[in-house]
């Protein structure tokens, strides 16, 4: 029998040596990254790494060995990337090419501003955006997100606020792909707490609905009640408060929507079902959209589109970004890339801030390696 301790001593004394070789490649490696950096040559050489794989599979001797060494050699090459990145950071610290935002001092909200919000009136999007900029605003409501970007875009809203994340039903995803067509940036965020109702004509009774109106993530975020009335089929509609309205108009007791409290006083009906959201923590993240990449010191959340090469593994080498530099993501929401069948879009949100050099450094790799990269946001996600 094979004597366990000498073959853990065998193994211990290659791992030495293993070591030692990779530090003294790691050092070679500072030597690439400067004259990369002399001669603006880029980081991440394709052609130079397939032929290395190449090579270093013909080496092996089994099919096990090859495939292990192609995955160690990944890992290896990934790493001196990454150090290279950040040797770029420090070397050339007030290089900009990675960012594109500007830094203020602070962004305030003036009293007299023009805010456009997704929705009519009575939507939570509208109570958000008031509980942000209080009352005095010049309040503008469009039945459509691409309207909202649209009127920050063209100047006729100072800001934007639309509802991004569900804390039940996550990200609202007509909200994603609108965002990346529009050179707007978020400049900010809002979290409330969602109180959905059932509401209807007043003198309504539950055993006379049939039919219920609400936004998708309104009738989501409400399933469990629906569940258990099943004679009531829910529709879906432009917006929670659009929902209520129709009712209204329509003057049909068979007929409710899922909405606010708010939304059944601005339209005369009445909370038949109060507080019907499956999740009673329920909570809604609206973001703050404006015409400038501004961001501030107090900058502590990065929100982030990345496409990626179609390739295996692609996305967990992005992804290896934010392990090695520390970084929390907090958000991650894949989308189908139009006219691209099978390729998608990730949305990420990672905290930090664009001045940290572990941002920076994340950053810089995935510039290079993804097939787009674009921050649509630095912004505080909330006040002091």
């Amino acid at each position: 029998m094979l004597d366990l301790s000498e073959s853990r001593k065998k193994i211990d004394a290659i791992d030495e040596q293993i070591v030692r070789l990779f530090e003294e490649r790691m050092e070679i490696t500072n030597d690439v990254a400067e004259y990369k950096v002399k001669t603006g040559k880029a980081v991440l050489d394709r052609e130079r790494e397939g032929e290395k794989h190449r090579v270093l599979e013909g080496m092996t001797h089994t099919d096990f060995n090859a495939k292990a060494i192609y995955e160690l050699y990944e890992q290896i090459m990934s790493v001196s990337r990454k150090y290279q990145y950040g040797l770029i950071n420090r070397m050339m610290p007030d290089q900009d090419d990675v960012i594109g935002f500007t830094k203020v001092d602070e962004i305030r909200y003036s009293e007299d501003a023009t805010v456009y919000y997704f929705g009519t009136k009575g939507t939570y999007t509208q109570a958000a955006m008031e509980e942000i900029f209080g009352t005095q605003i010049k309040e503008v409501h469009v039945p459509t997100f691409t309207g909202v970007m649209e009127a920050v875009r063209d100047g006729l809203a100072d800001y934007g606020v639309l509802p991004i994340e569900n804390s039940s039903t996550g990200g609202v995803t007509a909200n994603y792909d609108s965002i990346l067509e529009y050179p707007n940036a978020i400049i900010g965020q809002h979290v409330m707490r969602i109180r959905q109702c059932l509401v209807g004509l007043p003198g309504t009774h539950l055993n006379e609905i049939r039919t219920v109106y609400s936004h998708p993530q309104g009738l989501m975020q409400c399933r469990e009640f629906l569940e258990k009335h099943p004679d009531m089929s829910g529709v879906e509609y432009e917006s929670t408060a659009a929902g209520a309205r129709k009712v209204r108009d329509d003057g049909d007791p068979s007929q409710a929507a899922i909405a606010s409290e708010r939304a059944a006083k601005e339209y005369g009906l009445e909370v038949l079902a109060p507080d019907i959201q499956t999740d009673k923590d329920n909570s809604t993240r609206f973001i703050i959209l404006g015409p400038d990449c501004f961001y501030t010191a107090k900058s502590n959340k990065i929100s982030l589109c990345i496409e990626l090469p179609h390739v295996s593994g692609s996305l967990y080498r992005i992804l290896s970004h934010f392990l090695f530099n520390d970084l929390n993501l907090t958000l991650i929401e894949s989308r189908p890339i139009p006219g691209s069948q099978w390729e998608y879009r990730f949305f990420i949100d990672v905290e930090g801030n664009l001045d940290d050099p572990a941002v920076k450094n994340a950053l810089r790799g995935i510039k290079e390696e993804a097939a787009l990269l674009r921050i649509l946001g630095n912004y505080q996600t909330a006040s002091d």
